[in-house]
């Protein structure tokens, strides 16, 4: 009976977030359409980075290797406020690598992340909100140095996390969301990843003779809260910093375990045309398990979940409109 009535909620959940999703896509749309001759409402904004560095040596006898590496960043939003609405949208798309010798490309960033919200004014600085965010990559990854060993592709792993809530937004740079009552999908496309169970998704069964009995699942649904924080804003002339925080609890499985992703960007510009950048991405799952060399020997010994850093340090061209 216990069973029958969690998935009975579960059930109801999804389709009242895919009814959210539904709602949410034909009132952006209505507002969109209402305001198609006037663009006093909208603002919109965004960046384009482009960073290249290159190592080259003949005869070098202090030792090193050839290197080329780059890095391209995108960022548009575009957000709409009038009346008691907002409906803010942003994009991130970046992507970069690097090629050390004679080894293969090694990507070293690989994303696509698009958010909508939309919310109407409750009270001064607080409104009702509903948000939808897509996160995913663009291209393979392998485990290098073995570039046959592919770890996550396009899909593999996509995420999509939807809710409704309430957001503080007391000036036009930083804001808190809060969703009591959100939903997060994690997308495994790729079938091999599925069976081994990468990104927590469950992974396929196979009987004593090694042969597969029952496929590894390609999504896996969480029911949940989210809270996101985000600051935006100058801080000092030509320095900007951007950052975004965000906790997830999943309510019908370890809600202790909060999943954590923080972005943020400091951009430091020289003229118009040159900058200076700075990019760090935190991410914690308690789902995603990731290699482990308990005994430092260099080989890996186990899985177990670990929280994820990445960092990009770049200068050169950059575009603001």
């Amino acid at each position: 009976m216990y069973m029958y009535i969690t998935l009975n909620i579960i059930n109801n959940m999804k389709r009242t977030l895919l009814i959210l999703v539904f709602g949410l896509c034909v009132a952006t749309t209505a507002i969109a359409q209402s305001d198609a001759d006037t663009n006093k409402a909208w603002k919109f904004g965004g960046i384009f980075n482009l960073a290249i560095s290159q190592t080259g040596m003949v005869n070098w006898t202090a030792g090193g290797e050839n290197t080329v590496s780059g890095t391209v960043l995108f960022k548009y939003s575009a957000d709409y406020a009038k009346d008691k609405w907002i409906w803010d949208n942003d994009m991130v798309i970046g992507y970069g690598g690097l090629i050390k010798g004679n080894s293969p490309w090694e990507k070293t960033d690989d994303r696509i992340e698009i958010t909508t919200k939309l919310g109407k004014e409750a009270k001064k600085n607080w409104y009702y909100t509903a948000f939808i965010n897509f996160r995913t990559q663009m291209l393979d990854g392998y485990k290098l140095p073995d570039d046959s060993t592919l770890i996550s592709t396009w899909m593999a792993p996509g995420y999509v996390t939807a809710g409704i809530g309430m957001e503080y937004k007391p000036n036009k740079f930083f804001y808190v969301n809060i969703s009591p009552i959100a939903s997060k999908f994690t997308i495994v496309a790729n079938q091999d990843l599925a069976d081994f169970g990468a990104y927590g998704v469950e992974k396929a069964e196979y009987d004593t003779n090694n042969v597969r009995t029952k496929a590894g699942l390609q999504y896996r649904y969480e029911f949940g809260g989210n809270i996101t924080l985000q600051f935006k804003k100058e801080i000092v002339k030509n320095v900007e910093l951007d950052t975004k925080l965000n906790f997830f609890s999943n309510y019908l499985e370890n809600p202790q375990n909060i999943d954590v992703n923080w972005d943020l960007m400091l951009n430091m510009k020289v003229n118009k045309w040159l900058s200076a950048s700075i990019s760090t991405n935190l991410i914690y799952d308690h789902d995603i398990d990731v290699p482990l060399d308990r005994d430092d020997d260099g080989v890996d010994d186990g899985f177990g979940p670990r929280t994820q850093f990445k960092e990009v340090i770049g200068v050169g061209l950059n575009m603001t409109f």
